[in-house]
């Protein structure tokens, strides 16, 4: 017997390699363009560094006409949960991200390089490790679960490395012939790659974010193909990505330290190793110390969380790209109604260090972003949020018309309000605009530096009386509230009363926060004239009563 005997009594209705070579030939795409890949595990949420390299990803190959596929690594099957494809998919898409190619719900899938689902992949696996069985650099392994973990004991008594490899690797020297004697057995066995590297010589390896570094070689018999017909991740992963020619790896750098076993996997199946890009992951500080955000403390790490709390895909996006490449706020200053796709995103400036999340930023980026929106999109995206988590909110939006005018405050201008940061906010930020919750509170508000109630109700008195009219332009509006301010003996502007402070008991900002306050219960809020346009005369007439009356 020879290898290729021993190749075709284990696999022996598996394909040549040749049959899947053709059947996925080199992509027929310009130069330079990336072809990536997202490839989580169907085992639970989607972390926030998953999306971020999904929104790094779909940046580098937009740019490049490039290709961006979902492939979902399900060979440990006993972890998966249910609908775990849907959630995957769902969770991406809801941050605008759609994928060219791979999986779009449990079953479907779009794209000519498939299956897209690992699990359905396994006899391509198994053709490319009877090629490696063939090669003599894969054999079948008969150590049993206990024999493995007496090993190990044995490799931590000696205080030396613990694997299987070397003089460990028990199972390796089997000839041919015993190695089929224990298969017609009946005897359990799984495939190791058989690693023809030692720990004594040293590799360099150029990583795009990382720059150069220098591993131990590989001496690793990993295993490739488990009990169940299964591979296992380092095999898969080399497989498919050669198979749907893969140029870039994007992934975190908890996988560096595999680097060497990817070589050297690569090699030995004859593929071109596509270019790895190691990034470092997303932290958190924590009492002075930084550590991995972490799905278990951080509720910040599920992407559910920024559903939850009503924060804008856009904002997510666009604080990720910042976080992937610190070039990016400049860039948005520069461009401030740019679309983020215009943004050039280069994979060598992405962090090395590992970038610290910082939710008052991203709150930031999302004040920004939600600026930006037309009243209409406020209202469309408010409403879809809240109808999902949000019943009270929901109601108050059922007036559309008089919502659109809410939203509409400050506005489309060129220095548009930058008061509201997430959809959770809406609620607390508009609730005093409905007449039916305003009135329905008690009214000791806490007014500014006018605080006397009867000094409040002469001012209420005077400008219901002599200067209020609805229908008054915003200039128009204004010269009243500085004639109101002269009448009742305040200041004009507030720069004269600053140089003449014992002339005045105070001017007309303090004025016009005794309205403020009377008609919103708050002393800071959006442009009061634009307020009293969208409450109108009998609502306004109401609040100022309520206080006078009080």
């Amino acid at each position: 017997m020879d290898y290729k005997d021993l190749a075709d009594l284990i696999f022996p209705n598996a394909k040549d390699i040749s049959y899947y070579e053709e059947k996925y030939p080199e992509r027929n795409l310009e130069e330079g363009a990336v072809v990536t890949r997202f490839a989580p595990s169907p085992t639970g949420f989607v972390h926030v560094g998953g999306l971020m390299q999904c929104v790094i990803n779909r940046q580098l190959t937009k740019q490049t006409n490039g290709v961006f596929l979902l492939r979902i690594e399900d060979t440990d099957q006993k972890r998966e949960i249910e609908n775990g494809v849907s959630q995957i998919v769902n969770a991406i898409k809801d941050f605008g991200i759609e994928f060219d190619e791979g999986m779009i719900n449990e079953t479907e899938e779009k794209g000519s390089y498939g299956p897209y689902k690992q699990s359905k992949r396994a006899d391509i696996y198994q053709a490319y490790a009877k090629y490696l069985i063939e090669q003599g650099r894969a054999y079948p392994c008969f150590a049993t679960p206990e024999e493995l973990e007496e090993m190990r004991k044995k490799q931590e008594a000696a205080k030396i490395r613990t694997g299987y490899y070397g003089v460990w690797a028990t199972y390796r020297n089997l000839s041919v012939e015993e190695a089929a004697e224990k298969i017609k057995a009946g005897k359990p066995y799984i495939i190791r790659f058989k690693s023809m590297g030692s720990e004594e010589k040293k590799i360099r390896h150029h990583d795009v974010i990382k720059g150069n570094i220098d591993f131990p070689e590989n001496d690793q018999d990993i295993v490739i193909i488990k009990a169940d017909g299964l591979p296992t991740y380092h095999f898969a992963h080399a497989v498919d990505d050669h198979l749907m020619r893969v140029t870039h790896v994007i992934r975190s750098d908890e996988w560096v330290s595999s680097i060497p076993l990817h070589l050297e996997l690569f090699k030995a199946l004859g593929f071109k190793t596509p270019k790895y890009c190691h990034y470092a992951p997303i932290l958190k500080e924590e009492d002075g110390k930084k550590r991995k955000i972490s799905k278990r403390k951080d509720p910040e790490a599920a992407v559910s969380y920024y559903h939850e709390e009503g924060i804008p895909a856009k904002s997510v996006c666009e604080y990720l790209m910042n976080i992937g490449n610190s070039n990016f706020e400049g860039w948005r200053r520069a461009n401030p109604d740019l679309p983020m796709s215009e943004f050039k995103f280069e994979i060598n400036k992405m962090s090395v260090s590992g970038a610290i999340f910082d939710i008052v930023k991203l709150l930031d980026v999302s004040k920004n972003v939600i600026s930006k929106y037309t009243k209409e999109q406020m209202y469309n995206e408010v409403l879809e949020w809240a109808n999902r988590y949000d019943e009270e909110l929901a109601s108050l939006l059922s007036n559309k018309e008089y919502s659109l005018k809410i939203f509409g405050i400050e506005r489309g201008n060129s220095k548009p309000r930058k008061d509201i940061a997430k959809w959770s906010d809406v609620k607390d930020a508009i609730i005093y605009m409905y007449d039916d919750k305003f009135l329905s509170q008690n009214a000791d508000f806490e007014y500014a530096k006018i605080n006397n109630l009867e000094e409040i109700k002469k001012i209420l008195s005077l400008y219901m009386e002599k200067y209020f009219d609805i229908n008054d332009d915003k200039q128009t509006w204004f010269d009243k509230m500085k004639d109101l301010a002269d009448k009742l003996g305040y200041a004009r502007e507030v720069k004269e009363y600053k140089q003449n402070q014992e002339a005045y008991p105070g001017h007309v900002g303090d004025i016009s926060t005794v309205l403020r306050v009377s008609l919103t219960g708050r002393q800071n809020t959006p442009d009061l004239y634009e307020i009293m346009q969208v409450l109108g005369t009998e609502s306004i007439q109401k609040r100022v009563n309520r206080i006078l009356e009080k």
